[in-house]
């Protein structure tokens, strides 16, 4: 690497980690919304807590939708414009979720074609979450040099965080001092509007970024790739690191069916992103003003409690964008599954024997650092590096659409569990938490310091290897193991 292109790859790092700060602003802006949108909405229509669920978690139908096609869009308009299609559809989900009513309805009279005219809003932003959770740390790993490549793509994951402070931030400073009516009627719409803000300038950084060298050679152009690979690298190391990328490609030309590299890596690839939901990182941080509440913190108490979280939040993400390519991915995950299974139980212990005080906050304070320091960060950095260049875009696109569906299916029903148990619904993503330590410990390979051409080299010897001795107990992990 030159010693004058660090700065360089950092600045553009930074701008991809604008996709990860949309998405930690969008998906938390609901938390401080929600109850404003139960009162505009659920309540004054007569519907269920389901529906208010749905419509809290209407936003993870688009990011749904988004993972699925992020595949199809890395692959034939690439990582870079793919962005831009994300950086597009935040704007416009911005501006139609604060004013829904525009064009078609009037304001202050909410109806079930309203409600469903906000939720397609929210939908549309949900798409550009899909789209840049899958293509921003892919951008980020395939311009990375390897020895700082986890660091690199955690930084993505301290933008989520970041994103989500600064939401609290803005929701807490709107909120705050005002009426509970003038919320309900007017402040949300001001949370929803202030995304539009980082979500512009996103788009305009974005036309000053290169496309990955990875993306250009697949589509054969060798001498714009060429071009990027010299401002990372001294020449002889640039030249070598194009003829290994066009290496990677040329060896399956013709193969680039998911399956082509095994079931083994998909499926790995798949179970990290489900048990990263399963955990249920996402109720703390959408509900986290409600569980507060119902902990019996007041409005503005359980507002700033948030703030805190968020502020514990980005100091543990910090952790892990500097432990992890020292420790390992490995070490950092099974640590954080333990921590994050003392923590929810004791959330959950609380919740049983209806203790109300600062224990809640401190088990929650716990629950969401061993995440953050852990699950949060380092699940996109395996998931960006895992999978084999001829697959990658379709790969990640099926691992990030099974994390939104299982982000759906936690969230939206989190208040119908509420209501049946709350010490039960805890203790449930206290057991996840459990096997999320074992999964990691059994079945998920270390990645840490090596280039993605070689992780695949390894991924394709192993299957190989394997096919010939046909031993059944040969485990994937063996895949990414140096001779």
């Amino acid at each position: 690497m030159k010693k004058n292109s660090y700065f360089y790859i950092v600045l553009i790092t930074l701008v991809a980690t604008l996709g990860g700060l949309l998405f930690g602003y969008d998906t938390a802006v609901i938390s401080g919304a929600e109850g404003a949108l139960q009162a505009y909405f659920t309540d004054s229509l007569g519907l269920s807590s389901l529906v208010h669920g749905i419509t809290v978690s209407s936003a993870l139908i688009g990011c749904i939708i988004g993972g699925f096609v992020s595949g199809y869009f890395a692959s034939n308009i690439g990582r870079k414009y793919s962005l831009v299609i994300a950086a597009v559809l935040f704007i416009l989900s911005a501006l139609g979720s604060a004013y829904p009513e525009f064009l078609f309805f009037t304001k202050g009279e909410p109806s079930i074609a309203l409600l469903i005219t906000f939720n397609i809003y929210r939908i549309i932003g949900g798409i550009g979450v899909g789209l840049a959770s899958a293509v921003a740390p892919m951008y980020i790993s395939e311009m990375a040099p390897p020895k700082i490549r986890g660091t690199l793509v955690s930084l993505n994951q301290f933008a989520i965080i970041l994103g989500m402070l600064v939401v609290y931030f803005v929701n807490y400073g709107i909120a705050n001092g005002q009426t509970i009516e003038w919320i309900n009627d007017i402040g949300w719409r001001y949370m929803f509007l202030s995304e539009a803000i980082p979500a512009a300038l996103f788009l305009v950084l974005l036309f000053t970024v290169p496309e990955t060298p990875r993306y250009l050679i697949l589509k054969n152009e060798d001498k714009k790739a060429m071009s990027v690979l010299n401002r990372l690298y001294e020449k002889a190391v640039a030249t070598a690191t194009l003829v290994e990328i066009k290496s990677s490609f040329d060896k399956h030309q013709g193969k680039a069916k998911l399956f082509s590299f095994g079931k083994a890596i998909v499926i790995i690839g798949i179970l990290l992103s489900v048990f990263q939901q399963f955990v249920g990182i996402n109720v703390a941080l959408y509900y986290a003003p409600r569980i507060f509440e119902s902990m019996g913190a007041g409005r503005d108490a359980s507002m700033f409690q948030t703030i805190i979280m968020g502020l514990v939040n980005v100091v543990f993400t910090l952790i892990a964008i500097f432990t992890v390519d020292k420790f390992g991915r490995k070490p950092l995950l099974i640590i954080g599954s333990i921590g994050m299974t003392i923590g929810m139980f004791g959330v959950a212990t609380m919740a049983y024997t209806n203790t109300i005080g600062i224990g809640t906050l401190i088990f929650i304070i716990i629950y969401t650092a061993s995440f953050m320091m852990s699950w949060g960060p380092v699940v996109w950095v395996l998931i960006s590096e895992i999978f084999p260049n001829k697959i990658r875009g379709q790969a990640v696109a099926i691992a990030v659409a099974a994390q939104w569906a299982a982000n759906y299916f936690i969230s939206s029903t989190y208040p119908a569990m509420m209501e049946i148990s709350g010490g039960l619904t805890y203790s449930f993503y206290g057991l996840m938490s459990l096997l999320s330590a074992i999964f990691i410990w059994k079945f998920v390979p270390e990645t840490k310091g090596r280039s993605l051409e070689e992780l695949e080299s390894q991924l394709v010897k192993s299957n190989e290897e394997t096919q010939q001795k046909g031993d059944s107990k040969y485990t994937h992990e063996t895949a990414y193991k140096t001779n």
